[in-house]
């Protein structure tokens, strides 16, 4: 009893609280704070250490994040494509890698992070809370994908029908209630990084500037003349 209590709280409270969270804070940033939304970065904090962490962590998490979007949106395809025991070898383990690049990246980030004054100044309490939600994730991901096979294949069947049912407003818990710990615990760390998110510098991923795509070409005029350099 206790345990279907809690999943239903982990898997069907959980996940709607943290999407409200996550658009109600969005919403309200963007409209009091716009200027808040952004990575409060500038060239003036920029070294090596900031390009070894980020350039990996970012490459390594978008990577994995394409996986797993396309384990949700082709379940059926991935299926099919994990009937070779190679195959799954192979996409797993370029899961595999690219989460423990994600990983050293984040790491080198919080180092750096932690290490600055700078960077402490502009690091909010929510900042340090989302980096340790990331690095749990991350390691969790990792323990799942070494300790747990065929988790591509298992995603689909199970994670795809469970995450469509949430969207559809009738949640089906049957699909993740068998699943091992430490994979309830990835599924519960990514509802908490979704209600995190709107209060910390990594929102500034959701202002891509889409209006440059459509906006007029800016003509630029210089104030003074240009120095000509011999040939």
């Amino acid at each position: 009893m206790k345990a279907q209590v809690a999943d239903l709280f982990l898997f069907v409270v959980a996940p709607y609280f943290a999407l409200a969270v996550f658009c109600v804070e969005s919403v309200r940033r963007a409209r009091r704070q716009p200027f808040t939304i952004t990575s409060l970065s500038s060239q003036f904090l920029e070294d090596k250490s900031h390009f070894w962490g980020s350039v990996p962590f970012h490459y390594g998490l978008l990577v994995v994040l394409a996986l797993h979007l396309t384990f949700f949106l082709l379940p059926r395809q991935v299926l099919a494509f994990n009937a070779a025991p190679a195959r799954v070898f192979l996409l797993e383990a370029t899961g595999l890698a690219f989460a423990l690049l994600a990983a050293g990246g984040l790491a080198a980030l919080f180092v750096r992070r932690a290490g600055s004054a700078a960077l402490r100044v502009v690091t909010t309490p929510a900042d340090w809370v989302l980096l340790a939600l990331l690095g749990a994730q991350l390691v969790i991901g990792a323990y799942v994908a070494c300790a747990r096979a065929w988790g591509s294949s298992w995603f689909a069947a199970s994670l795809t029908p469970y995450l469509r049912s949430l969207l559809l407003f009738s949640p089906d818990i049957s699909y993740v209630a068998w699943l091992p710990w430490a994979v309830k615990a990835h599924i519960v760390g990514a509802f908490l990084i979704v209600a995190v998110v709107p209060f910390t510098r990594l929102i500034h991923a959701l202002a891509f500037p889409l209006g440059y795509f459509w906006r007029r070409p800016q003509v630029v005029r210089w104030s003074r003349p240009r120095s000509r350099t011999c040939g």
